[in-house]
């Protein structure tokens, strides 16, 4: 299984708990309504797929749409993933993208590198 589809899942808990209480203490009430907080395991689970499929398929600046529908989350949460930056050095090749998620008129963007070798899977790149 690919560690990618944690693009999300990491920042998504970080949010969410963030979002609670520790949230109010630190004055933080902002992050109560970021789309992250609405989305529920298997809108992270496709997101995370959708944005793989744009690494793949999509050239830089091209954009797919995503949306939560027939997910069962009754917040529609959608999304946009623009790849932005292409970069290869050998056989391994980067890529930077730009990913709009868009609930309750609230939007956070994320931009997310993902790297592959050759022509294996692409994989999430944390980043320090």
């Amino acid at each position: 299984m690919l560690k990618s589809p944690r693009i999300l899942s990491g920042l998504a808990v970080a949010l969410l708990l963030s979002a609670g209480s520790a949230a109010q203490a630190a004055n933080l009430g902002f992050l109560n309504d970021t789309p992250a907080t609405w989305m529920k395991q298997p809108d992270i689970d496709s997101l995370g797929r959708a944005v793989r499929d744009a690494m793949a398929n999509k050239q830089d600046g091209e954009t797919a749409n995503w949306s939560n529908e027939g997910l069962r989350n009754p917040v529609n949460i959608t999304a946009t993933i623009t790849p932005s930056k292409t970069e290869k050095a050998g056989d391994k090749t980067c890529r930077d993208s730009d990913v709009v998620v868009s609930a309750k008129g609230q939007t956070m963007t994320l931009r997310p590198q993902y790297c592959r070798t050759g022509s294996g899977a692409w994989v999430y790149q944390k980043k320090h």
